[in-house]
């Protein structure tokens, strides 16, 4: 083990969220052949279809906090547990997946059985234990500021609105007026209008008919991921572009670029509490994602405009 630490440095960034890395891309693999062997769907879906996708949140998550924790030169114990305990809860989340892949069952929302309530209550629980060890992160992360503001506001911006994301989950564990008037044993739902289950995107499982609050829970939470790569963008225009070169214009992008992110990911959670499907949005949704379109743009070109350069006045009476 510890020449496998020593070949590849970057397990070390955070050990155990780095192993949890690894085992969420083998389930990835996994996952991926189960869809091609097993041909068995849940929820229209291909039942191996769920694992994957959470498996692969999880890894990128993993990796991010991970390479985040080990840039820390200050609270990095208290980040270092946090990050561990959201490793344990993560893990024990994707256990309870793949249990009741296996199972053929749901594992969301599911309180047909008393062993499927338990199930699924470990793991709610374990989601409230990862959003508050990844609140303490960023806590961390916020006393840490970084040389450069724009990189520092695309990690503080990031993970606040990962964090927002994240807890837009809440909204989906709520039993719907369906499911109060049914009395059935599936209280929550994905998808807001009509039961979950129908028409979809293909693999990601998105509503096509209805509002969908998995959307604004994924854009949400890979926020982190997002902005500094839109930083990351900027920074190589820069070699080409002279103006993106003063840090605090890239700052002022950014910041632009992290309201226009949070003003998405508003309109995208009302569109899907209206029953709305993110592809046929209506004159409404439509009018608010133009509004922000123009916002963020008239944003950008007032950043990007030259500043005027104010020349010193000679007092007149000292001219020569």
């Amino acid at each position: 083990m510890t020449d496998l630490f020593q070949r590849y440095p970057a397990l070390s960034w955070h050990r155990p969220l780095m192993l949890l890395a690894v085992a969420m891309a083998l389930l990835v693999v996994w996952s991926i052949a189960g869809m091609v062997i097993d041909d068995r769907t849940l929820t229209g879906l291909p039942i191996w279809a769920k694992s994957a996708k959470f498996a692969l949140s999880v890894l990128i998550y993993a990796v991010t906090w991970a390479w985040l924790i080990a840039q820390l030169p200050r609270w990095r114990r208290t980040a270092w547990w946090a990050g561990t305990i959201a490793a344990f809860g993560l893990a024990l989340e994707l256990v309870v997946i793949v249990t009741q892949v296996v199972r053929g069952t749901t594992s969301h929302f599911n309180f047909t059985t008393p062993l499927n309530a338990v199930l699924w209550e470990t793991m709610g629980s374990s989601i409230v234990v990862v959003w508050i060890a990844t609140l303490i992160v960023s806590a961390v992360l916020f006393v840490n500021p970084t040389a450069d503001r724009a990189r520092t506001a695309a990690i503080r911006y990031g993970a606040v609105l990962a964090l927002a994301g994240a807890a837009l989950g809440i909204l989906m564990v709520r039993e719907t007026p369906e499911q109060r008037a049914a009395g059935g044993s599936i209280s929550g739902a994905h998808t807001v209008g009509l039961p979950d289950g129908g028409p979809g995107l293909p693999i990601l499982g998105w509503s096509t008919v209805g509002g969908d609050l998995r959307i604004p829970h994924f854009i949400g939470m890979h926020a982190l991921q997002v902005l500094p790569l839109v930083l990351l963008a900027i920074e190589l225009a820069s070699r080409r572009i002279p103006v993106l070169r003063s840090a605090e214009t890239r700052r002022r992008l950014l910041m632009i670029a992290a309201a226009t992110y949070g003003a998405l990911l508003a309109v995208l959670t009302w569109q899907a509490l209206r029953g709305q499907s993110v592809v046929h949005p209506d004159a409404a949704t439509l009018l608010a994602l133009g509004a922000i379109a123009v916002a963020a743009t008239s944003a950008t070109v007032t950043a990007l405009r030259p500043k005027p350069v104010v020349m010193d006045r000679v007092p007149v009476g000292n001219a020569r």
